[in-house]
């Protein structure tokens, strides 16, 4: 099969640039990979991201998260998080602190860029094609860390379509003050939803439900404590089941704003309703709760499909993964995904991945080794 003439080469394509992509460019760099197309026979990277600003996520998120309620924030590697007004929105302090990075580390960053499709080539060297709404790119290893923020889970629910009022994501959340004096059933187990029911709450009557009961965990908010639990999930990926929320796997925790919550007294989950109706929701006893908003704080799934024409994904839905490595196709990395969903594991993860792309690069270097990436897409193309 014949292809396009590519728009660039690169040893390494990172796809996003939030806390994942970023840590993985930043090793990169550390080893000596620079920024494509690069000079003579030097290891080349590209970051490609779909957004049109730095700031991954965070500059999507709702103005009223500040900097003292914002959970689990870490630091990217080689440069703290500077300090910051707690009143702030996190919305304005991430975004400039992450632009700040790729200036500093010089990451050069390609964006708006959409990925539509990673494929493999068929040439004996192994390369990716990485096609984007912007060109094609060629690479020996992909490294996808496009996280879960353009992905928002919404269950389905009968009578869903029947609701008269308004239904929205917690992706789509602006502020309490529109839903001011209204009846407002929120749905989901998350650190979100309860934040939002604090907040929330404070304007409009609200009514919160969750599909199980939730487990509160007796402890404050301990990072150290998250990375340990999380890393449960590290099995479910290597069989090929989706990660998973993370709340499954910690729990709650007793957070400032759950607190307050439950000391006004609105902290209180009902089971979860068993069917959508035009002015409200019905409960499994058959009561009726009126409603004027649904708001689906019911997380997000990893935003992969563009991955999907590398056939990777099992029946049970996910890829196998194992230490941030797809176990069917090892030149791809998965970072933010599975065990790596927290920040502090997205860095050691991108970490990770690079230690061992740099250590088959260096292979590829050695003296009869092989061709050069660009000269190797010049042969599969001509």
């Amino acid at each position: 099969m014949s292809i396009d003439v590519p728009t660039a080469t690169a040893d390494v394509i990172v796809i996003g640039a939030g806390q994942a992509g970023l840590s993985a460019a930043y090793h990169l760099r550390r080893r000596g990979f620079v920024p494509a197309p690069g000079d003579g026979d030097a290891r080349t990277f590209a970051v490609l991201d779909a957004d049109a600003a730095p700031g991954g996520a965070w500059q999507h998120r709702w103005r009223s998260l500040r900097m003292g309620t914002v959970n689990g924030i870490y630091e990217l590697p080689g440069a703290p998080v500077p300090p910051a007004d707690p009143t702030a929105p996190s919305a304005d302090v991430l975004p400039a602190y992450f632009a700040d990075y790729e200036r500093r580390f010089d990451l050069r960053v390609h964006r708006p860029v959409i990925v539509r499709a990673v494929r493999r080539v068929d040439d004996p060297n192994g390369l990716l094609r990485i096609e984007t709404d912007r060109g094609v790119w060629f690479a020996r290893y992909v490294i996808n860390a496009t996280g879960t923020w353009r992905r928002p889970f919404w269950p389905h629910y009968p009578g869903q379509h029947d609701f008269a009022g308004r239904q929205l994501h917690v992706h789509d959340y602006v502020s309490a003050e529109e839903f001011a004096g209204r009846r407002v059933v929120i749905v989901g187990a998350g650190i979100s939803a309860v934040q939002l029911l604090e907040e929330i709450s404070r304007v409009a009557d609200t009514f919160w439900v969750t599909r199980r009961e939730v487990r509160w965990d007796a402890a404050e908010f301990d990072t150290a404590a998250r990375v340990a639990a999380i890393a449960g999930v590290e099995e479910r990926v290597r069989r090929g089941e989706p990660p998973g929320s993370v709340i499954s796997v910690t729990g709650q925790h007793w957070t400032p704003w759950a607190r307050a919550a439950d000391e006004r007294g609105v902290l209180v989950r009902h089971p979860m309703f068993a069917r959508i109706e035009e002015h409200g929701v019905r409960m499994p006893d058959g009561t009726f709760e009126p409603a004027d908003v649904i708001l689906w704080a019911t997380g997000f799934r990893a935003d992969i499909a563009h991955l999907a024409p590398l056939g990777l994904r099992t029946g049970a839905g996910g890829i196998r993964v194992a230490n941030g490595r797809a176990i069917d196709d090892p030149r791809l990395f998965l970072i933010g995904y599975g065990p790596s969903q927290s920040t502090v594991g997205a860095n050691r993860a991108g970490r990770d991945a690079v230690r061992a792309i740099a250590a088959e690069t260096d292979a590829h270097r050695s003296p009869g080794a092989g061709p050069s990436v660009s000269r190797t897409v010049a042969s599969a193309t001509a």
